[in-house]
Formats: C-alpha cells, structure tokens, sequence
C-alpha cells in the first residue's frame, strides 16, 4: 500500500499568507486547496499542508528544507527571496520571514565533498560562507 507522505507546516493563523509567499517564490508551485484552517500547495512538486495551528508551537533549525541549485544565479534568487524579512546564517542557512529554515545549496556540493582531496579546503571554504559562492568553492 502507497501512502503518500507530505510535510505539515504549523502556522499562527498565517497558512495562506505564507504558503501565497511560497508559491510566489517557486516558480512550479500552486494552492491545491484551501479552508480558513489548512491550506494545501505544491511547490516545485512536493506538497505541504500549512495548518492555523495557534501560537503553541514554533519553527526551529531542527526541521530544514533544502533547495538544490545548479547555478549561481538560482542560489541567489532563492537567497534574495526566501530571506526577505527573515535572517541568514552560515553555510547556505537562513530563516524565513515566518521562522521557517531552509538551507539553499549547489548541487556541485555532495560530489565536491566526496573527494577525498578536495573535501576538506572545500569545507573549510563552505564554512567561511553566508550565501554559497559555487566559483570559489570550485577553486577551493
């Protein structure tokens, strides 16, 4: 038997606002459906739930979503645009402007990380960096 698994983002009565910002930024994204308590949206082929769940419950770093880039140019509209209102951290993390965390990185960088000789200047220079730069860790 398929069950489909999907994650639940919980909200502060600001499912629509947030999941209406997040279809703005994914360019294949859309609300499937929506009532005054969940909203259900697809983004670039993943769906999400976004609950008005109340203030109970919070976002923490502790549950991410990664965007895999393959060129600078998409690490740096994802960057610009989930970011906005929100805060940036070290090595491609930031949180949006709804404490939602996401981590926007090269697609280059699992296969750079696993040779042995170029992995550790490659970490090293990963670890010097806010947004990911993929031409210097190229040259790392």
């Amino acid at each position: 038997m398929y069950n489909p698994i999907f994650p639940c983002l919980w909200f502060d009565g600001k499912a629509k606002t947030a999941a209406t910002f997040y279809c703005s930024v994914f360019r294949q994204s859309k609300i499937i459906s929506e009532n005054p308590m969940v909203v259900i949206f697809g983004l670039n082929g993943t769906k999400f739930m976004a609950l008005n769940g109340g203030p109970e419950y919070r976002f923490s770093p502790a549950n991410s979503y990664v965007v895999t880039c393959d060129t600078q140019e998409e690490i740096d509209y994802y960057w610009e645009k989930l970011g906005v209102g929100g805060n940036y951290s070290k090595c491609g993390w930031l949180t949006d402007q709804f404490g939602v965390s996401w981590q926007i990185v090269p697609s280059i960088l699992g296969e750079l990380m696993n040779n042995p000789e170029k992995a550790p200047r490659v970490m090293y220079a990963f670890m010097q960096m806010t947004k990911f730069d993929i031409e210097q860790l190229l040259k790392a």
